[in-house]
């Protein structure tokens, strides 16, 4: 009568135990989940992130449309067509560069009203190093010297950080931005 059935104890435990079991699970899961949205937070995405101004094609650089929210623009109406991939020696249309980032790309741009044949050297030895989907071209209107565009998003800055811009194309780089 003092003592407890041996049988009874042990199944009493294991059925414990087995109660613990699914809260566990559960915990871990949650654990991994705070994780991963506080890793996404310390790191942040390279760049500002701007509001999207949609994509609506227009069918010449004619065609009057509203002003960018970004300069260079990072979303909002554009050409039906893209811009070929590589480096170019002359700036390209606002309505034909924003095509190019619906589609995954990303515009690395220049502003050296004196020249910068440095400046240039530099990031095309970077962009060269990808055969889709970047582009390089020279952008006078910038208040900076360098920017990077990418959908929605925009990083500029004055000297050139090979790190920073290759972040920047391996964050944004080849993510379609099409309606679905």
């Amino acid at each position: 009568m003092g003592m407890p059935d041996r049988d009874t104890t042990q199944t009493t435990e294991r059925a414990g135990g087995r109660r613990v079991w699914p809260w566990a699970v559960g915990a871990a899961v949650v654990a991994a989940i705070a994780g991963v949205f506080a890793y996404r937070a310390a790191v942040a995405e390279p760049g500002v992130s701007l509001p999207d101004l949609g994509n609506r094609h227009v069918a010449t650089l004619a065609v009057e449309i509203p002003p960018y929210n970004s300069d260079p623009p990072t979303s909002g109406p554009h050409l039906p067509y893209i811009a070929p991939w590589g480096i170019h020696t002359e700036p390209i249309p606002k309505q034909l560069q924003v095509h190019n980032l619906e589609d995954g790309g990303v515009v690395v741009q220049y502003n050296c009203p004196d020249g910068c044949p440095d400046l240039e050297a530099k990031l095309k030895a970077i962009v060269s190093g990808y055969e889709r989907q970047v582009i390089l071209a020279p952008y006078p209107a910038m208040k900076t010297r360098i920017a990077l565009t990418a959908w929605t998003r925009l990083d500029a800055f004055d000297d050139v950080n090979e790190r920073r811009v290759r972040a920047f194309i391996t964050a944004y780089r080849g993510i379609d931005h099409h309606p679905r």
